[in-house]
């Protein structure tokens, strides 16, 4: 079962977004483990908050694994599409910041910027702020064992064995559980979103 793992830690980028795409919880895991301190990286830079920059790193990695089937190779490389998911949701809390009086960062505040957002990017900002809540929802509707696999996993950042010895659960309970809570996740994000995915 290490073998097993292993494998999916030595697969490249595009391999591992087309197992993401196929609802592959390990693929998903995997591509977190090689870029989710980058993702956090570049959200602690833009927004200089530490737990600001977690709940973006949380968002990306649902929206990849949301989002993974839409991904295409010709545009560019995996790590430069997550990369620009990172960078449209550390903007979009950068403007749910701005809304507030005596905005935190005056660099942000150029007008420049302002008027470079388009209408897209500011619709792209409010569906972030529903999937942002959508997400919560879902994952406190859980049952807690899914709950518990899944924020260790894509959340904190440990592998499946970890968790397995973490909490004393055999690795197939453990990898069973995630899978079963992103499925759950996929399910109903999709529901309430289906009007707002077609183009």
């Amino acid at each position: 079962m290490g073998g097993e793992r292993l494998d999916y830690q030595f697969l490249d980028d595009q391999a591992l977004i087309r197992l993401v795409a196929q609802a592959q919880t390990e693929a998903l895991s995997a591509l977190y483990d090689r870029y989710g301190r980058l993702v956090f990286s570049m959200a602690l830079n833009t927004v200089g908050d530490h737990s600001l920059a977690e709940e973006i790193t949380q968002d990306v990695y649902m929206r990849v694994w949301e989002k993974a089937h839409t991904y295409q190779a010709e545009y560019g490389k995996v790590v430069t599409w997550i990369t620009s998911i990172a960078r449209y949701r550390a903007i979009d809390v950068l403007r749910h910041q701005r809304a507030r009086p005596e905005g935190h960062r005056a660099a942000w505040e150029d007008s420049s910027f302002v008027e470079g957002m388009n209408s897209g990017l500011v619709e792209e900002a409010v569906e972030s702020l529903q999937q942002k809540q959508r997400i919560r929802q879902a994952i406190a509707q859980l049952p807690e064992g899914q709950r518990l696999a899944l924020s260790m996993a894509f959340f904190q950042g440990y592998s499946h064995s970890e968790i397995s010895a973490a909490i004393n659960e055999p690795l197939g309970t453990v990898k069973t559980r995630i899978r079963l809570a992103m499925q759950k996740l996929r399910e109903a994000l999709y529901d309430e979103q289906v009007p707002s995915r077609e183009i």
